[in-house]
């Protein structure tokens, strides 16, 4: 009783302190809270008569999409969500970071789903498969977008390593006629297109609000990620550093772009049977067979009936 008696006085002398600090200093009149309540229930209502203009998208959709990728964000570890950022970047934006993560979480929630709908759906004695479903379609529905990021940044680089001979030649042409760097790159910019042209655009665009044009440079080789790309900017940045004549290394560049083209076309000419022989063994060759065996193996049996 006595020990009760004592945690209820701690227990009431604590809470006395707490409200004394905290509390004691924010006593209002009766009038001051009813002109408070009246000041509040009018700026709510006026915001509840805002948000019921908005469309249902803005009201009920971005404000779940917002927390649930908040949510995905916070579970992620910080290195996780600095590569995703990188790998959006580089695959040219094709959505933001907080859309990424709930189309990941999204995705893997739904596969999840699905996996456990396997295992309720399969009998009991089938324990093993069950598990293995649930494990797989988690699997899936976590690597999945992953994959497709990195698709997406693969695409976007081979249209770049494409565009870099011919965009190299036309730089090299320009600056030989006469022309500065920059106008050569704007030049390119103008008459090409494709994610090379969008990039060197934006570069340019940083180098007339003030950016160092190395710097420009160095951010532009981070967004696209090419290792062409990176040999080029850096032969420029020693260029320009050593006193070199900027028409002669693009040359050099230009001719080692092309080289490394013609090189791409003869590998890809000689995978081209072995990338060949997987189609044609499994879709050709049966219906050849089929075609060529069939009537006999029907006379065949005809015959022996």
């Amino acid at each position: 009783m006595i020990i009760a008696f004592a945690a209820v006085s701690v227990f009431g002398a604590i809470m006395s302190i707490v409200y004394a600090m905290f509390g004691g200093g924010k006593r209002t009149t009766s009038m001051e809270s009813r002109i408070q309540d009246f000041r509040s229930r009018a700026v709510s209502s006026q915001e509840d008569e805002v948000n019921l203009e908005l469309p249902f998208g803005e009201r009920v959709l971005r404000p779940t999409i917002e927390g649930f990728s908040r949510t995905i964000s916070s579970v992620l570890p910080a290195s996780v969500l600095s590569d995703i950022q990188k790998q959006l970047m580089m695959a040219g934006h094709p959505m933001t970071l907080q859309s990424y993560l709930t189309f990941w979480g999204v995705l893997f929630s739904m596969f999840t789903g699905l996996g456990l709908i396997m295992f309720v759906i399969l009998p009991a004695s089938f324990l093993i498969q069950k598990l293995i479903f649930v494990v797989m379609f988690a699997a899936f529905g976590w690597v999945f977008p992953r994959i497709w990021l990195k698709g997406k940044v693969k695409a976007r680089q081979k249209l770049v390593i494409r565009a870099m001979p011919d965009a190299m030649d036309l730089i090299t042409t320009c600056v030989e006629a006469g022309l500065g760097l920059d106008a050569a790159l704007a030049r390119v910019a103008e008459k090409s297109g494709g994610p090379l042209a969008e990039e060197l655009s934006r570069m340019l665009r940083d180098v007339a609000m003030g950016k160092m044009r190395r710097e420009a440079m160095m951010e532009l080789e981070q967004r696209i990620g090419v290792e062409e790309l990176t040999t080029f900017i850096n032969s420029i940045i020693q260029a320009e550093q050593l006193g070199v004549g900027v028409a002669q290394v693009l040359r050099v560049q230009s001719d080692q772009l092309r080289t490394k083209r013609r090189q791409r076309a003869e590998r890809a000419a000689h995978e081209a049977p072995i990338k060949m022989l997987f189609p044609l063994v499994l879709f050709i060759f049966p219906a050849f067979l089929l075609v060529i065996l069939g009537p006999a193996a029907i006379r065949i049996a005809q015959s022996l009936s």
